[in-house]
């Protein structure tokens, strides 16, 4: 009852009184539904209204690992009016994204991102796949993420990381905030693959940096925030906890970053016939995009967040594994002989130093519930029936560390894989983390024993680090 409160506390009693009585009616009917409902997934004893929402907490995917214990690979649990079944083991996953994705890939847009009444732009959270749908997402892949794209944009990546690099060595004894780094770093490579231009200044004021990752991270975790508007559709309207205003501000101030650019590019395109080679914001505009349907939003947050959260860890463990990072290391040393091969090494053959970005993926998801889905239609998995509209997780963050599949699923082991391989779909994020094992020492702040470093996750569609890692780096000798 005290998160029924939280979301009513601060709201007028007549609208509070309004809710009541509505959940009160949306209780009756979604129970006498669901009790309809035969074979459904087991889980956890529901209460009136608000069903197990109060048992999910702020780290869902940890909640929803436990109750996987009790109940088994494929539970059911109702949140409000609206029922989630959440796959926890391979062969569960293994239904879902296989097996029946053609009636389970459906998308969820959370009531915070029903800011945009035309759906326009998104990729990830578009409902419907429309024409512009189509051809968004065929130019992410042929221009942003194919092969051909990823080695036409070797030399900016290099560029950007030299810029990293240089600054930590004029930064030497004092304490940075990695993330800010690394953020800054993949968020300008992003803005000149997109805008040709850097929005963020390594050398300058990182208030900008940390402010504008925070909004990108604010949007994604309103996205995430349980929300009553999500479980009692019929009471959206009130937007009783602000998150839809609030992710209107945080996207308001994200695009005003780049609505002067577009206005300015159009303006250009019409007065002067410039020769150049195109940019991403060029592409989109050859296809006739609006202003509205060009929603940087999701690019930037797969270009910066997803490689920034898996680089932390990875250094994170590390620190916290002395004897791995020094085999790291030996490898790394006696693979790449200059500081300027790095930028063109093959890191097939590195297989510790793969072993390792492995297991990091593996204990620190970057998406630990992947994107929830939606089932189209009603449809059986694993002898139980999941009805149409149920939505979906599957938990990758219990998988990593399920005991059956995993020999002491919760140590940092590398050598648990026999045959790692390239890490694919984060390229750019070996070059990264092997120059800065490469290069520097790292040294926590005021002498701090790294066994005693916060390894605290913070829940959002991206797993992030609970508290930053802060470090102190010094050249190698």
């Amino acid at each position: 009852m005290e998160l029924i409160a939280y979301y009513f506390m601060e709201k007028s009693l007549l609208s509070s009184f309004c809710v009541i009585l509505t959940s009160f009616f949306l209780w009756f009917v979604t129970n006498k539904y669901y009790n309809n409902k035969k074979n459904l997934p087991p889980g956890p004893p529901q209460l009136p209204i608000i069903g197990n929402i109060h048992q999910i907490g702020k780290k869902p995917h940890v909640s929803a690992a436990m109750f996987a214990k009790k109940y088994g690979p494929l539970i059911s649990l109702r949140l409000g009016s609206q029922l989630l079944v959440v796959a926890s083991s391979p062969e569960a996953a293994m239904e879902v994204l296989k097996t029946q994705d053609r009636v389970l890939s459906g998308r969820i847009k959370p009531d915070s991102f029903q800011v945009n009444p035309t759906n326009e732009g998104h990729v990830v959270w578009a409902l419907h796949c429309s024409e512009h749908w189509k051809i968004l997402r065929t130019l992410c892949r042929g221009e942003l993420f194919s092969p051909k794209a990823i080695e036409a944009q070797s030399d900016l990546r290099n560029e950007k990381l030299v810029q990293m690099l240089d600054f930590l060595n004029s930064t030497e004894g004092e304490v940075v905030k990695i993330e800010e780094i690394l953020f800054t770093t993949l968020f300008n490579t992003m803005s000149n693959i997109v805008f040709s231009k850097d929005f963020l200044d390594l050398k300058g004021d990182h208030t900008t940096a940390h402010w504008l990752k925070k909004a990108l991270q604010k949007t994604l975790e309103n996205s995430m925030i349980p929300n009553v508007s999500d479980f009692f559709p019929m009471v959206r309207g009130l937007d009783l906890q602000g998150l839809r205003t609030d992710t209107l501000k945080q996207l308001n101030d994200v695009f005003s970053f780049t609505n002067t650019l577009i206005k300015e590019r159009r303006d250009r395109r019409v007065s002067l016939n410039v020769t150049k080679e195109k940019d991403f914001l060029d592409h989109l505009l050859d296809n006739n995009f609006s202003d509205i349907q060009i929603n940087i939003l999701e690019l930037f947050i797969a270009g910066t967040d997803t490689v920034v959260s898996t680089i932390e860890w990875a250094m994170a463990e590390l620190l916290t594994n002395k004897e791995i990072m020094k085999k790291v290391h030996e490898e790394l040393k006696s693979e790449i002989d200059s500081s300027s091969y790095i930028m063109k090494f093959d890191f097939s053959n590195t297989t510790y130093f793969n072993a390792c970005i492995k297991e990091t993926l593996r204990l620190h998801p970057v998406v630990p519930l992947l994107i929830p889905r939606r089932a189209v239609e009603t449809c059986d998995v694993m002898g139980y029936t999941i009805p149409k509209y149920s939505q979906i997780w599957v938990n990758i963050w219990a998988i990593s560390r399920d005991p059956k599949v995993w020999d002491e699923p919760n140590t940092f082991k590398p050598e648990r894989r026999s045959c790692a391989g390239l890490v694919s779909g984060i390229k750019g994020l070996e070059t990264i983390l092997a120059s800065l094992i490469l290069g520097f020492d790292w040294n926590l702040p005021n002498g701090e024993h790294p066994a005693n470093l916060d390894m605290k996750e913070h829940f959002g569609v991206t797993l992030q680090k609970e508290k930053p890692l802060e470090l102190i780096f010094k050249r190698k000798g």
